[in-house]
C-alpha cells in the first residue's frame, strides 16, 4: 500500500513566469529536456558496469535472505520433525522417535550450516584458519607418532618399574616447599604492591605540587592585572582614590593568606618596583602623586601616601629564602616573620617591625635599617615623628631578632643592631657588640 505524500497538499498552478524555460526562444519546451535527461540516466544506468554491481548486489541479498529465512517448505518439514521427537517420547516409541530426530538433526544442519560457514568466513581470517588446521595435524601426528612406534609402551613400562610409595613422601616435600614458596612469593608481591603505592603516591604529590604552583602563578597574574586596572587611568597614569586604595590594600591582604613565601615575594617585588609600596608626594587639593620631572613619581617620606599600605599583612609570615632585593618594606610590620636565607640586598626596611623576627643567614649587603647616622638613629616611636635628617625615630625595630650568620652587614648597620636590639639580639650579630652601648637597658 503507497501513499502519496503530495497527496494532502494542494499543487498550485504555475504562473507563466514558471512554465517558461530559459531555452524557450530556441524552441525547446521543458518536458523535451526533461525526457532526454531521463534517457540519459536509463542509458547510464544499463552500461555493463551497472549491470555487474548490480546483479551482484542482488544475489548477495538473495543469498543473505536465504540464510536469514530458509525454504518454508524445509521449515514445515523441521516442525513436522519436532512433532515427531515429541511424540515418540510421549508414546515411548523408539522408531518414531529416532526418525523425528534424524529429520530434524538433518534438515537444522542444513539450515544452519550455510549461515555458520557464513559467520567463519567473515570472523575467521584464512591464517587463522590454517593455524587451527596445522595444530590439529601436529596433536594427531604425535599421538600417531607415540602410537605407531611403541613409544607410549615403553613409558607405560618406566611407569611400571617405579616405586610410586617412596614418591609419596617427596611429594609431601614438595607440596611443604610449594607453601614456603607460596608465602615467599605472597611477601614479593605484596612488597612490589607497596613499592608501586609509594612511587605512585610520590608522582601524585609531584604532579599535586605543580598543579598548585600553576594555579598559584594564575592566581598572582589575576592579581597583577586587577591592581593594575584598579589604580591606573586610560593613559596609564596613577589614579588612586581613597577606594581603590582600600580595594587594593583588601585585594593584597586576601591573596597573601592563599599564597606560599615565594608567591608572597613575587608579590612584593611587583608592589616595590611599581612603586605601590612607596610613600608618594600628593597634591594638597586632588590628593593625586605629584611628578618628579624626572619620568617617575615624586617620594615623600614624611608626609606621603601609600597605595598600598601593607601594615600587619606580613606579621608571622614565613618568607625564608626568598628574594626580597631592592624591596620597599618600610614600616612594614614584621613580627615574628622568618626571613632567614632572604636575599635582602638594597631593601629598605627603615621603620619597619623586626621585633622576634628571624634573619639568620640573610644577606644584608646595603640594607637599610635607619636614616641618617647610627650615633644618631633610633627606633620608630608611636608618638613621635621621624627624622631623616638626624634619623631620629626613622630606625627599624630590631629587639629580640635573630641575626645569626647574617652575611656582608655593615658597620653602620652592625652598630645600631647593637645599641637598639637589646641583650638577646646582641647575642646574635656577627662580629659582636664589644664597646657598644645597649641603649635599650633601663636608666639607674
Amino acid at each position: 500500500m503507497t501513499i502519496d505524500s503530495n497527496s494532502s497538499q494542494p499543487n498550485p498552478s504555475p504562473s507563466p513566469e514558471e512554465t517558461e524555460s530559459p531555452n524557450s526562444d530556441r524552441g525547446i519546451s521543458t518536458a523535451d529536456l526533461a525526457a532526454q535527461q531521463a534517457l540519459a540516466a536509463l542509458s547510464s544506468l544499463q552500461s555493463p558496469q551497472n549491470l555487474a554491481a548490480l546483479s551482484q548486489a542482488r544475489s548477495t541479498n538473495q543469498q543473505f535472505t536465504q540464510y536469514r529465512t530458509g525454504s518454508p517448505r524445509a521449515i514445515v518439514v523441521t516442525l513436522i520433525a519436532i512433532a515427531l521427537v515429541f511424540i515418540g517420547l510421549v508414546l515411548n516409541n523408539f522408531l518414531i522417535g529416532v526418525a523425528g530426530t534424524l529429520l530434524a538433526l538433518l534438515l537444522s544442519v542444513a539450515v544452519i550450516f550455510p549461515w555458520l560457514q557464513k559467520v567463519v568466513t567473515e570472523m575467521v581470517s584464512p591464517q587463522e584458519r590454517s593455524l587451527f588446521v596445522a595444530f590439529l595435524g601436529a596433536t594427531a601426528a604425535v599421538v600417531g607418532l607415540f602410537n605407531f612406534t611403541g613409544i607410549n609402551n615403553q613409558i607405560y613400562a618406566w611407569g611400571r618399574q617405579i616405586n610410586w610409595d617412596a614418591f609419596g613422601t617427596l611429594a609431601e616435600w614438595f607440596g611443604a616447599l610449594g607453601q614456603i614458596l607460596i608465602a615467599v612469593i605472597a611477601v614479593y608481591v605484596a612488597w612490589r604492591q607497596y613499592v608501586i603505592s609509594k612511587d605512585l603516591t610520590i608522582q601524585q604529590n609531584l604532579l599535586t605540587v605543580q598543579q598548585n604552583l600553576i594555579t598559584q602563578q594564575q592566581t598572582i597574574d589575576a592579581y597583577f592585572q586587577g591592581v593594575s586596572d584598579l589604580v591606573l587611568d586610560e593613559q596609564g597614569l596613577l589614579e588612586d582614590w581613597p577606594q581603590e586604595r582600600a580595594i587594593a590594600e583588601g585585594r593584597t591582604a586576601a591573596i597573601f593568606s592563599s599564597v606560599d613565601g615565594s608567591g608572597k615575594a613575587k608579590i612584593i617585588r611587583f608592589l616595590s618596583r611599581s612603586k605601590l609600596l612607596t610613600p608618594l608626594q600628593r597634591d594638597s587639593r586632588l590628593g593625586r602623586a605629584i611628578l618628579n620631572g624626572n619620568g617617575g613619581y615624586a617620594e615623600d617620606r614624611l608626609y606621603g601616601v601609600r597605595v598600598i599600605d601593607l601594615g600587619v599583612m606580613l606579621a608571622a609570615a614565613d618568607l625564608s629564602g626568598t628574594d626580597l632585593r631592592w624591596t620597599d618594606l618600610s614600616e612594614a610590620n614584621l613580627v615574628r616573620a622568618n626571613l632567614s636565607q632572604c636575599d635582602l640586598v638594597k631593601t629598605n626596611l627603615a621603620r619597619t617591625i623586626l621585633y622576634d623576627a628571624k634573619l639568620v643567614g640573610a644577606d644584608f649587603k646595603g640594607t637599610r635599617l635607619f636614616y641618617g647616622a647610627a650615633e644618631t638613629a633610633s627606633p620608630r616611636s608611636r608618638t613621635q615623628p621621624p627624622n631623616y635628617q638626624t634619623g631620629e625615630y626613622t630606625g627599624a625595630v630590631v629587639e629580640d631578632a635573630d641575626f645569626t650568620d647574617v652575611q656582608r652587614m655593615s658597620e653602620a648597620v652592625r652598630q645600631y643592631c647593637c645599641a637598639w636590639g637589646g641583650e638577646q639580639t646582641r647575642a646574635t650579630i656577627p662580629g659582636g657588640c664589644e664597646g657598644i652601648a645597649n641603649k635599650l637597658e633601663p636608666t639607674q
